[in-house]
């Protein structure tokens, strides 16, 4: 999904190094407790590592209270163990915060979600069967837009998504339109407005439109609107930086479908390619900030957060897709709302109850196993 020259190119633990890592996941509690205790989920944090998964931070907030805790490790090589300060890549969880701006943008007349994206972006969409006259800017943030997600391309694919393609363009900067390009080559899945296919491009191209609306790069948008007024100050939208800020833990993949075999240090890369699809960096803490606030009405007036929880039929059916905004129902009836993400070497979740008062964000450094629904049907139903 996603790259300069650096010092440590990559861990391959060995299946001993693995084993010796996970035998005594111990999780370390962090701020003082919420009332109502977390036994389950602690749990089911250890189970995560006890699957494979190198290292978990999680944090959860309730009310005024926050509980946090860790376990297995953040470093291989070194046994450190993760912190739950860790800054991570949140991957798809951007999509969330781009689409909060562009409903900010809408709130104040600066563009309408029924405008179409040949308005904004002229020419962008066009080819193979794609026609951006006939796509919304609301279509882009439901993905129902059809329009082709350039990760689905087999070129692009065997360029990036191999280990030896990885290992090649990992500290590629390449631009938005370069990405875009590789979508337009490729026929759109369906007629705008008639189904849903969850498509990366969608992203890149609502960012885009953000940029023709203000004048200013998307993350500087984001940063403004969301990261400053909130406080979160371990989240950012970086540019070209390949590096995560500290505290952080490095980031583990297969760099394939497997789940044995070769573990690849991925820490380091370039994100600007998934762009706003999914290019920021987070910690647990700041994404259950921002959800809460996202869900309790700090971020858009009421009409914009209506539209936002208007959804639609997603690919799995226990959750909708809303405006960047995912509504999903667990096993014990409650709905909780949020995004998740995966990206080379982290994999995370943040969800939050309908009004933003009990929310959690949880990390994996390592892309190839865990649940993160585990922990969260044990956080919000006690199983």
């Amino acid at each position: 999904m996603n790259r300069r020259a650096f010092t440590t190119a990559l861990t391959a633990a060995t299946a001993v190094a693995l084993s010796v890592a996970l035998t005594a996941p111990a999780v370390a509690a962090g701020p003082p407790a919420a009332p109502g205790g977390h036994d389950r989920t602690e749990r089911a944090v250890r189970a995560a590592v006890a699957d494979g998964v190198p290292g978990v931070t999680v944090t959860v907030r309730r009310g005024h209270g926050t509980w946090a805790a860790t376990a297995g490790v953040g470093d291989l090589r070194t046994g450190a163990p993760r912190s739950a300060r860790d800054h991570y890549r949140i991957a798809s969880i951007t999509k969330t915060f781009v689409a909060t701006v562009v409903l900010q943008l809408e709130a104040e007349g600066r563009l309408s979600l029924d405008d179409t994206v040949e308005h904004w972006l002229p020419g962008a969409v066009r080819g193979n069967g794609h026609d951006g006259g006939r796509i919304t800017i609301r279509q882009l943030l439901n993905h129902t837009s059809g329009v082709f997600d350039y990760l689905e391309d087999p070129d692009f694919q065997q360029t990036y998504m191999t280990p030896d393609g990885f290992m090649k363009h990992r500290f590629d900067e390449a631009a938005p339109e370069d990405m875009l390009a590789v979508a337009m080559r490729n026929r759109p899945y369906f007629e705008p407005g008639a189904s849903f296919a969850y498509s990366n491009t969608n992203y890149l191209l609502a960012a885009r439109v953000i940029e023709k609306a203000t004048g200013n790069d998307y993350g500087d948008e984001i940063d403004l609107r969301i990261i400053a007024p909130l406080h979160l100050t371990s989240t950012s939208v970086p540019t070209t930086r390949v590096t995560l800020p500290g505290p952080s833990s490095r980031g583990y993949s297969k760099l394939s479908r497997e789940t044995t075999g070769r573990t690849y240090d991925v820490t380091e890369l370039n994100a600007r390619m998934a762009y706003g699809s999914g290019q920021m960096v987070s910690s647990s803490a700041d994404l259950t900030r921002f959800y809460s606030a996202l869900l309790g009405g700090r971020l858009l007036p009421a009409e914009q957060l209506k539209k936002m929880r208007t959804t639609v039929p997603s690919s799995r059916e226990t959750s909708r897709y809303g405006l960047g905004l995912v509504d999903r129902r667990l096993s014990c009836g409650v709905h909780v709302w949020g995004h998740d993400g995966g990206i080379y070497g982290s994999n995370s979740d943040a969800v939050t109850t309908g009004n933003g008062r009990h929310s959690l964000a949880v990390n994996f450094n390592g892309d190839w196993s865990g649940s993160t629904d585990a922990i969260i049907e044990a956080e919000f139903c006690g199983r």
